[in-house]
Parts: structure tokens; sequence; C-alpha cells
């Protein structure tokens, strides 16, 4: 349980230093990596849910066995922004730097896969 708390912890608190910054970058990304954000609603949405997903990891941290079903959810949130990020990249529409954040969440993924099962049975 121990490993899953850690885990858990680390990963909302990356989360909230990343992508809280998000809010006041809407300008600068568009001017640093033209074109221009044209969808204001999908990149504030996106950073909303984000940040409430770094939220739950947070709740998940506190008591792993209790909240052990709602990390199966989490997994499907890190593997499809990962691998959002690595197809984008493949298809040569994202920055290798860019990629960076997708492998980060690729091995959060993996690690709230040994979370899942490290607590497994602790009920």
């Amino acid at each position: 349980m121990k490993f899953a708390k850690i885990v858990f912890w680390a990963a909302g608190i990356w989360g909230v230093l990343v992508l809280t910054p998000l809010y006041f970058m809407f300008d600068l990304i568009g001017r640093q990596d033209p074109p221009p954000i044209t969808h204001p609603a999908f990149y504030y949405g996106f950073v909303g849910v984000g940040l409430a997903w770094q939220i739950a990891f947070l709740i998940i941290a506190a008591n792993p066995v209790r909240f052990r079903p709602l990390m199966i959810a989490c997994m499907v949130e890190k593997f499809s922004y990962g691998a959002a990020l690595t197809v984008l990249f493949l298809q040569h529409r994202l920055h290798a730097s860019d990629l960076t954040f997708g492998v980060v969440d690729l091995l959060f993924g993996v690690l709230f896969i040994v979370a899942f099962f490290r607590t497994k049975g602790k009920e």
C-alpha cells in the first residue's frame, strides 16, 4: 500500500505543477509553437479536466485500497494521453520535446498498473 501512496502522490503533485501554469500560457504557446490555438474552450477544457484528474490521484493516494477501482480510470487517463502524443510524434505532428510529457504519462501509467496489483487483496 505504501508503494501506491507514493506513486499517486507523486503523480498528483507532478500533474498539478505541470498543468497549472498552462492557464497562464495560452498566448505564449501560440507564439512559440505556431499556429496559435484556435479553440480556447478545448485548451482550457483539457487543462481543467487534467487538473481534476490530479485531484483524483491525490485522493487515491490518501487511501489506495479504498479507491483501488478508480485506479483503472487513472490508467486510461495516463495511457490515452501518452499514446496520443506518441502517435502524433510518429506522424511528425509533435516536437520531440513535447513527447517528454507523453513518456512521463506512460511511465505513470505503468506505475499505476503496478500499484493496482500491489493493492489487490488488501481490502
